[in-house]
């Protein structure tokens, strides 16, 4: 099938996802220094959890340290994946005066600016994640998936943690149309997602009442899923049945998303032109 036989809202979504892995090959070295990077932060959560687990081996319910050791170096291998700056991208735009011209294309400003974020994470997916996740798997002592099964569904897991990233960082860019100066919510949002997602703490070790009412929220669908489908704890209908709520969650933000800049665009003020 070629992209002209696609829908066009695909292929605008495919287009502007070209554009990001063009234009991100202009910050190549950046990625290169991104590998030692996130080496750097699986190395000292490596040896966080070494400590922990060697003062009480049943230290965190549910993983021991060899799955915490996985838990921990597919996270932030993944996280090379699914972030991106879409927030502070709009924010900039809107201080510049260039989210006007975005807003008099054709095209949807949500599939500008996701399109690129797509293209960006496949960009990263292959100069930054994959020789990251061999080094990673080098040194430290690493799991593989629990299945080919399992190893697809974390792919199809991985997808949805980018567009749901891309999405819930929409609408949080959406604010500058607004607030203008979002750099404070900015910071607030990106140490709330690192936590909410089960990135740094499996959600398990959190408080029982506290673990059921983030089970309500979208967050433990950017890390926490995928992971515990990588190390098998998700199978059969259980796994169907978190990956159905994670895409629900993708659609219905990027729904919202959409509803949510119309409004906040209705009375625009930008600087810069």
């Amino acid at each position: 099938m070629t992209a002209a036989a696609l829908p066009r809202p695909l292929r605008h979504y495919l287009e502007f996802a070209r554009i990001g892995f063009i234009n991100i090959l202009a910050f190549r070295l950046r990625y290169y220094t991104g590998i030692v990077t996130y080496l750097i932060n699986v190395t000292v959560y490596y040896f966080i959890w070494k400590a922990l687990y060697a003062s009480d081996p049943h230290f965190a319910e549910g993983f021991d340290f060899a799955e915490m050791t996985t838990y921990v170096a597919v996270g932030w291998v993944i996280r090379s994946v699914y972030f991106n700056n879409i927030d502070s991208e709009i924010a900039s735009d809107v201080q510049s005066g260039d989210v006007v011209m975005s807003m008099l294309k054709p095209t949807g400003v949500q599939v500008r600016y996701l399109g690129q974020a797509v293209g960006e994470a496949a960009f990263r997916l292959i100069l930054l994640t994959t020789p990251a996740a061999l080094l990673v798997s080098l040194i430290f002592p690493v799991r593989g998936p629990a299945s080919l099964g399992h190893l697809g569904a974390f792919f199809v897991a991985l997808a949805g943690a980018v567009m749901l990233t891309g999405a819930l960082n929409f609408i949080v860019g959406a604010l500058a149309l607004r607030l203008k100066a979002i750099l404070g919510l900015l910071r607030a949002k990106f140490y709330v997602q690192e936590l909410l997602s089960g990135l740094l703490v499996p959600l398990t070790m959190f408080p029982p009442a506290l673990a059921k009412m983030m089970a309500w929220l979208p967050f433990q669908h950017i890390a926490y899923t995928p992971l515990r489908i990588y190390l098998g704890k998700l199978n059969g209908a259980e796994l169907g049945e978190a990956l159905v709520i994670q895409w629900a969650w993708v659609a219905a933000l990027l729904l919202f998303g959409a509803w949510f800049w119309e409004r906040m665009a209705r009375k625009v003020t930008v600087h810069g032109g």
